[in-house]
């Protein structure tokens, strides 16, 4: 099956496994998009962008992508590393003088260490209470201030260390090469030539009633609580930034080699290069480039950036090899937006791969018949088209590919379970009942039980209020 014939017949399959996890670990609210050469080919929303108020979320409500940021910050210093305008091995002390006067030790720190987070400085501060908004995020006095006072742990190019204070210095960078506001900078340089217009550099209240509430997590308390917006000061670089999953998408394909005019290819692998390892113990571990995460997921490079802002988990990959994109949004101080992207790409890999187990659906074989969600008291079980494969999926799981049951078509109402966990029913059958219309009354399968119908009930505010 073509590529995008294969993801494109799975994304059903994405909408309803997300939105059940949306109901299995209420979640306020979650967006997300998958793009592929180019193409948007999926951008859903569920859930509420303001549950006390009833608002229903949409895929133009605006989330705060934290730490998403840096990526726009690496961009906007490589381009105008292309444009000649700054060397990347210049010292930020050259364009932050405050701190070679301070006699700072990251003064010799280059704009690349810092943006590989190579630059040895601290990641928050001795006071970091600024992210449980116990006080305002830093000004640029206060940011130099932290940097100066005890901000080098370790020398210079010596270890990855990520850091929140070093992308706010390379914000103090951008203006003083440009002359003028950060925010202005990636406004007329990335975002208005992309058309990106739900994202920007800060909160902007001039848009407030477009935001969506964020959440405290349930990790804690068994009630979430909404938590207010705030804006980033000097930190705007590193983490103020907010945006749309559909806009997203957009940004990270015009990263992808051979794709629009935002950098050079040269510059994109320079960025996109693992530089450090998360984890001094393995170097092939999830790792840092510049301005960009470099991982793995299911065998596939990836590149692209999570984001963890008071309130808001989110979460974009892309493969630069393939152009595939995946962004997730989430209102939730605990949302799992990693494990919800990086479950979409194994279901989209599932979906294409060309070599998968089990016997491909007839092609004039009628999927419809046999999809849908069933369950008893005990479990759940999703029936699912995944490429040219019926699958039975546990919708609890966070990879709902991990071990799946492979499905064989008998006849119009029954399918017979190929292989999968022999703990299981394998090699037995799956029989559908259905009413005079045609309708699924019920499944007998998995253990000979009776499984029937199920759907995420459909919550009103008052509900979702109560649930929160």
């Amino acid at each position: 099956m073509e590529k995008r014939a294969a993801y494109e017949s799975v994304l059903p399959y994405v909408r309803e496994w997300i939105a059940y996890k949306v109901w299995q670990l209420r979640l306020p609210g979650v967006q997300v998009a998958v793009g592929f050469e180019g193409e948007e080919l999926f951008s859903e929303a569920w859930g509420y962008a303001d549950v006390e108020a009833g608002r229903r979320l949409t895929t133009t409500d605006l989330f705060r992508i934290a730490s998403h940021s840096k990526t726009f910050t690496a961009t906007a210093l490589l381009r105008l590393a292309d444009q000649g305008a700054l060397r990347l091995d210049d010292t930020v002390g050259s364009f932050v003088p405050a701190l070679a006067e301070a006699g700072s030790p990251i003064a010799d720190a280059t704009v690349r260490e810092l943006m590989e987070m190579g630059a040895g400085v601290v990641r928050d501060g001795a006071d970091g209470d600024h992210w449980a908004l116990a006080h305002p995020f830093p000004d640029v006095d206060q940011l130099v201030a932290l940097v100066v006072d005890g901000g080098a742990k370790v020398p210079v190019g010596s270890a990855f260390n990520y850091s929140n204070l070093g992308y706010g210095l390379l914000g103090l960078v951008i203006e003083a090469v440009t002359g003028t506001s950060y925010a202005e900078h990636v406004r007329t340089a990335i975002t208005e030539p992309l058309g990106l217009t739900g994202t920007g550099a800060e909160f902007d209240p001039a848009r407030a009633d477009e935001f969506v509430v964020g959440y405290t997590g349930l990790h804690t308390a068994r009630t979430r609580q909404p938590v207010p917006h705030v804006t980033t000061g000097a930190l705007a670089a590193a983490t103020g930034f907010h945006g749309t999953a559909s806009d997203l998408v957009r940004y990270f394909t015009a990263h992808v080699p051979g794709r629009g005019s935002l950098l050079s290819d040269h510059a994109k692998r320079l960025a996109q290069r693992r530089a450090w390892s998360a984890l001094d113990s393995d170097p092939a571990a999830r790792g840092y480039g510049a301005g960009f995460v470099v991982d793995r997921i299911n065998g596939r490079e990836v590149r692209g950036h999570s984001g963890g802002f008071p309130g808001q988990i989110t979460q974009s990959v892309f493969d630069p090899a393939s152009s595939l994109v995946v962004s997730v949004l989430t209102s939730s101080a605990t949302g799992p937006a990693t494990m919800l992207a990086y479950g979409i790409v194994h279901l989209l890999d599932a979906a294409a791969d060309e070599h998968a187990p089990g016997t491909a659906l007839p092609a004039d074989v009628d999927a419809g018949r046999y999809t849908g969600r069933f369950a008893t008291f005990e479990g759940i079980t999703d029936v699912a088209r995944v490429g040219d494969r019926l699958l039975a999926i546990d919708p609890t799981q966070p990879v709902p590919t991990e071990s799946p049951v492979r499905l064989e078509v008998v006849d119009a109402d029954t399918l017979r379970m190929a292989s999968g966990n022999r703990f299981g029913s394998i090699d037995e059958q799956i029989v559908y009942t259905r009413d005079a219309a045609g309708a699924v009354v019920s499944v007998r399968g998995d253990s000979g039980m009776t499984q029937r119908p199920w759907s995420v009930p459909e919550e009103t505010p008052e509900v979702a209020a109560a649930l929160v």
